[in-house]
């Protein structure tokens, strides 16, 4: 199946949906060995880093508001639920690390909103992994849709955030970045609760 995001704007971008289906990467499984359990996967998909970490003996919970993202990671044995990040979720101030990755710091379209909310959720000097665009990308919060082979979806508010802005992000959200990098082509931020 292809899939890709298509702003108002009309700016088109690609969704990876086999990789989302394949085990994680190796720089995956790097920015996995990170974190610090309990983990929260937000917007886990079909929950390929929550049943990583099972593996490795770390508990982590996937969250995702799709019904058939939910329905295929649990087929898969994942422990998700079918949750919106921004409605009650167990263990709040429990967590001792949240992924966003695959885009989703882009979740609702407003980043700061975001990362307060998982600041919340997040024990004392609990942690953020997630993914950003390479550096010198322009960070916009916008409205897209989702297209796939099987037809296009409703508007929903989404948003980009650039490598150079993790910084002042993760500082207006009551975060600091630990640290920046990349690895096979993608880039990863750890933000650290202050």
């Amino acid at each position: 199946m292809t899939a890709r995001l298509i702003a108002t704007d009309g700016t088109a971008m690609h969704l990876d949906v086999e990789r989302w289906m394949a085990e994680p990467s190796s720089a995956e499984r790097a920015v996995l060995a990170r974190t610090t359990g309990p983990v929260l996967d937000v917007g886990c998909g079909p929950g390929r880093h929550v049943l990583a970490l099972a593996r490795t003996g770390r508990l982590a919970l996937g969250i995702d508001a799709s019904p058939s993202a939910v329905d295929l990671a649990r087929s898969r044995g994942a422990p998700v639920l079918l949750r919106s990040i921004f409605e009650r979720v167990p263990g709040a101030g429990r967590w001792g690390s949240a992924l966003l990755l695959d885009g989703n710091i882009g979740i609702g379209g407003d980043p700061p909103l975001l990362l307060s909310r998982i600041a919340c959720l997040l024990r004392s000097a609990g942690r953020v992994l997630m993914e950003v665009e390479v550096p010198g990308a322009s960070s916009r919060m916008l409205t897209a849709r989702l297209e796939t082979s099987e037809g296009i979806g409703l508007d929903f508010p989404w948003a980009v955030v650039g490598a150079d802005d993790a910084p002042d992000l993760a500082r207006r959200s009551g975060f600091s970045v630990r640290e920046l990098w990349s690895e096979e082509g993608r880039w990863f931020a750890e933000l650290v609760s202050r």
